[in-house]
């Protein structure tokens, strides 16, 4: 039985894997650390909030003394590493919190993990900190370039992905220098259930629920690869399970896809739901499905933001050969998935924009980049 601490864990790709954990594996114990700032949401962990062997514990990743003392009185041997601030409009705006987050918070948890782990003695081999990092630390591709591998050199180009790259590799040197176990993962694009409605496909699929403008960055040819939730919490935990100390694993959906096709597509599904299912007219009397009209009416292209990526995709090559990974759920299935649980939650997404970051969201067209 393992006992895993999960940072980040009320986030969206965190409470994912929370909820993958403990359906796959039901006798572990599972921890959660979470500051719950704007993107973090306790009731994502609804669900697990009154398992036995689940904890949620609000508390902020640069606290040090706090994390040891959760490694310490949990016995944690497992260490996933989510908390991050993770938007790249948001690090133009504001990078200091992402440098603060995003490097000095991962530090303070491998200053606590090597101190309980390796100084102390508690699980001086049986230990591993994995660390949930981005394609964007490998900066941008043009159509013609092959996707990033792990070997791809680095080049960020943000504030939140230059932040990031700093994590990868304080990760890296605390394994290098003192030979903590850890591992990494690069993920593409994530999409699915409780993700926060100022990300691309969950906020195109409110604002066409309400009748509101789908704001394109550009001509909205930037290309995306796109990955479902769950297949990122099956790819970590193959890492977990069979991953070599110290590697770095590409974790992709293989699933490349322009903003506007994306756009395009949440539209034809919205407007195939409301064509089955009389109740949408109803409760979403401003879309204009429930007129019969085209919800790609709402469509409007918008000057573009600085520094945007044209491109990123991840070559699945490594992680497919070593430790037998393959995304299981095709894109058009996931998104179909995704509406569904927007549909069938909509307590969960009104209560989050009702938010005071709501106002930030439609300034700042924030839906076109993660």
């Amino acid at each position: 039985m393992a006992c895993l601490l999960v940072t980040g864990g009320a986030g969206f790709i965190g409470a994912n894997f929370v909820h993958y954990w403990m359906n796959e594996y039901p006798a572990d114990r599972v921890i959660v650390l979470d500051a719950l700032t704007y993107a973090g949401n306790i009731q994502n962990l609804a669900p697990v909030n009154d398992k036995s062997n689940f904890r949620f514990v609000h508390g902020d990743i640069g606290d040090t003394k706090l994390v040891e003392s959760l490694l310490r009185t949990e016995n944690v041997d497992t260490l996933v590493h989510f908390a991050a601030e993770s938007h790249v409009d948001r690090s133009i705006a504001g990078p200091d919190a992402f440098l603060e987050t995003n490097i000095m918070g991962t530090h303070s948890l491998l200053k606590a993990a090597r101190q309980v782990w390796m100084t102390e003695g508690l699980n001086p081999q049986n230990h591993r900190f994995h660390h949930v990092s981005t394609d964007e630390v490998f900066g941008e591709l043009t159509p013609e370039e092959p996707a990033f591998t792990e070997k791809t050199a680095y080049a960020p180009n943000s504030p939140y992905s230059a932040s990031k790259a700093a994590s990868d590799f304080l990760v890296r040197a605390y394994h290098h220098t003192y030979g903590l176990n850890v591992t990494t993962s690069n993920c593409s694009n994530n999409y699915g259930p409780y993700h926060f409605p100022e990300k691309l496909i969950p906020l195109v699929t409110l604002n066409i629920l309400h009748g509101k403008t789908l704001p394109v960055y550009g001509d909205g040819s930037n290309v995306r690869d796109w990955l479902y939730v769950e297949d990122h919490a099956y790819g970590i935990d193959l890492v977990l399970k069979k991953g070599k100390l110290g590697e770095t694993y590409n974790i992709g959906g293989v699933n490349e896809w322009k903003n506007i096709d994306i756009v395009r597509l949440i539209c034809r599904l919205v407007e195939e739901k409301f064509a089955t299912d009389e109740s949408l007219k109803t409760r979403f009397p401003d879309c204009p499905a429930s007129r019969g009209e085209a919800n790609d009416s709402l469509i409007s292209f918008v000057t573009d933001r600085p520094g945007h990526d044209f491109r990123y995709a991840i070559d699945t090559t490594y992680i497919r050969d070593e430790l037998g990974y393959k995304p299981k759920v095709t894109f058009e299935e996931g998104i179909r998935k995704t509406l569904d649980w927007y549909l069938d939650n909509e307590d969960w997404w009104r209560a989050v924009m009702d938010g005071s970051y709501q106002d930030w969201i439609n300034t700042n067209y924030a839906q076109m980049s993660r």
